[in-house]
């Protein structure tokens, strides 16, 4: 890395970092090569390296050098015991057990891989894979948004009748680990319309109350509302947990200083002194700014003469302030602040 800085401060140059370091890297190679390379990368990282790569075209020969030189640092700093792990773990096998014992073991022990089918998923947009699952069973649905990335998988969520966008949820929020027999099926629905080839899967965990609240938290203010309201018909005790993953403590820093003052002065200072003990520094920070001095050090003392506190005890003063906040919000006292302009 010296000789790097050294060749940068004599040229007077930026080295290039990161993103722009790859698209450099990349420039350099054959279009067969940069192709290999990206083929293996996530949509994202496609996006994010093809913008670095328009931005990167007019660069001088000494930061080309640094780029190389850290780059050549970087490889040799790895090893290559990884590449090529299946075939020769397989090898060793079969020459030890033979070819059918080898099997056998290589069947156990070798990890399960996501498909070529469902990594299609993540490069195709919302309205197609809406369209996909528009007719399926909604079962099948509900697997295919399990595996998209939660603010795509809101996108098409909206997308589908109103009607089916409760049942989609609560099914998500049911998802245990799935097996090879419902991956199978799911890649028949996508096999069925799209042409593509597969390979078998074992079981994958997905769904479950985290994913099914990741997905509604994406979701326009309106939907998200209709979908807890049915929720909370469906199953109450399902309709509250996801609301529990949806909204936590950091959230409370979004409020503004009015609606953060309101709030704090419905909390009980016992409450709040433990809830502030596991705050993020931010956050506590803009909660004793919206007091007066004298009551903000009146919390700050107290937090120090309380000590260490337990992990749990600190989680249910949290709770509790934030069944506060939902109180408030119901009765229209606070906003707790909304997507896209709304408000709840």
């Amino acid at each position: 890395m010296a000789e790097v800085e050294t060749l940068t401060r004599e040229a007077g140059e930026r080295m290039p970092a990161g993103c722009e370091a790859a698209a450099i890297l990349l420039m350099l190679l054959s279009e067969e090569e940069a192709a290999d390379v990206l083929a293996r990368l996530e949509p994202d990282e496609v996006q994010m390296l093809g913008g670095a790569m328009f931005g990167v075209a007019d660069v001088s020969e000494g930061q080309v050098n640094g780029v190389l030189d850290l780059f050549v640092r970087r490889a040799r700093a790895r090893t290559t015991i990884g590449f090529g792990a299946d075939r020769h773990i397989r090898g060793m096998m079969e020459r030890a057990l033979g070819s059918d014992r080898a099997d056998n073991i290589m069947a156990r022990i070798t990890p399960p891989t996501r498909t070529n089918t469902l990594d299609a998923l993540k490069w195709m947009d919302p309205r197609t894979i809406a369209a996909l699952i528009e007719n399926e069973h909604p079962q099948i649905a509900a697997l295919v948004l399990a595996h998209l990335d939660p603010p795509i998988a809101a996108d098409v969520l909206q997308l589908v009748d109103e009607e089916a966008q409760t049942d989609l949820i609560y099914r998500i929020a049911k998802l245990g680990p799935v097996t090879s027999e419902a991956l199978e099926d799911l890649e028949r629905v996508l096999l069925r319309q799209l042409g593509h080839t597969m390979r078998g899967g074992a079981t994958s965990r997905r769904g479950g109350t985290s994913e099914a609240a990741k997905i509604v938290n994406n979701t326009r203010t309106t939907a998200e509302q209709r979908i807890i309201r049915s929720l909370n018909k469906l199953d109450r005790t399902l309709a509250r947990t996801i609301e529990d993953e949806m909204f936590v403590f950091d959230n409370l820093g979004a409020l503004d200083e009015k609606n953060m003052g309101t709030l704090l002065r419905a909390v009980d200072n016992s409450i709040l002194v433990v809830a502030l003990k596991g705050a993020e520094e931010k956050l506590r920070a803009k909660m004793l700014g919206c007091m007066s001095s004298r009551a903000a050090q009146s919390i700050m003392d107290e937090m120090i003469e309380r000590g260490p506190m337990r992990l749990t005890e600190v989680q249910d003063a949290q709770k509790e302030m934030l069944a506060i906040a939902r109180q408030l919000a119901d009765a229209g006292t606070i906003n707790l602040g909304g997507k896209d302009g709304d408000y709840v």
